[in-house]
């Protein structure tokens, strides 16, 4: 990978600010003046704009994990050839083309960070959370993974290899996070509300309902 193949077209605006799209910018406007005009206050706003953060948008990615968990064959296909496994559900989207899944399991533990801007996978994870876009977790991820992912409450053990994967605007990961025991019982219904955003970034692992952490 050349280091101007990295630095292609999508990454040479300035990374704090990255350009906005119309629609964003569109978007941004109408809730200033929503905000301004007191129709809205910015709590409900925040409130509405976390609901896509956490739990409307990552439905969808917790859906394909959790298909993954319960069906063998599915899983073979979204390691195999995501983009197709994932449009099996329709959730497709320019930002969600060139998905490349990882897998985590006993040995490995997968995190993603996008070290040049903040690509994200839209239509499986949502909006991206603020701190996926700031400059510590982006420099750090890389250098201190371990650091980061204790800042989470993710302890890793020291036996298991932490592999980070670096999106670009050519390459979105998606972690496929391991199914946690005592989940067994559990309908894929069930296991799609376990299924955490962070999880599907790999800053947190998947918790079994009730066990205490992660709910």
């Amino acid at each position: 990978m050349s280091a101007d193949h990295h630095h292609g077209h999508d990454h040479d605006h300035d990374h704090e600010h990255p350009r906005l799209s119309e629609n964003q910018l569109r978007v941004r406007a109408l809730e200033s003046l929503l905000v301004e005009k007191g129709l809205i206050d910015q709590a409900a706003l925040d409130e509405l704009i976390d609901m896509y953060e956490t739990k409307v948008g990552p439905r969808n990615g917790a859906q394909v994990v959790a298909r993954a968990w319960v069906d063998p064959e599915y899983k073979k296909r979204l390691l195999e050839t995501p983009d197709a496994a994932i449009a099996e559900f329709s959730f497709t989207g320019r930002q969600g083309e060139h998905m490349v899944v990882v897998e985590n399991t006993d040995t490995v533990h997968n995190m993603v960070v996008c070290t040049l801007c903040s690509c994200y996978p839209w239509p499986v994870l949502g909006l991206p959370p603020v701190w996926y876009k700031s400059a510590p977790y982006r420099s750090r991820a890389v250098i201190d993974p371990r650091g980061v992912l204790k800042e989470f409450g993710t302890e890793i053990s020291d036996e298991m290899e932490i592999k980070v994967w670096d999106s670009t605007a050519e390459m979105r990961y998606l972690v496929l996070p391991a199914r946690p025991e005592g989940t067994e019982g559990l309908s894929e219904d069930q296991l799609i509300d376990i299924v955490t955003r962070n999880s599907m970034i790999g800053v947190e692992t998947v918790s079994a309902p009730g066990s205490g952490a992660g709910s």
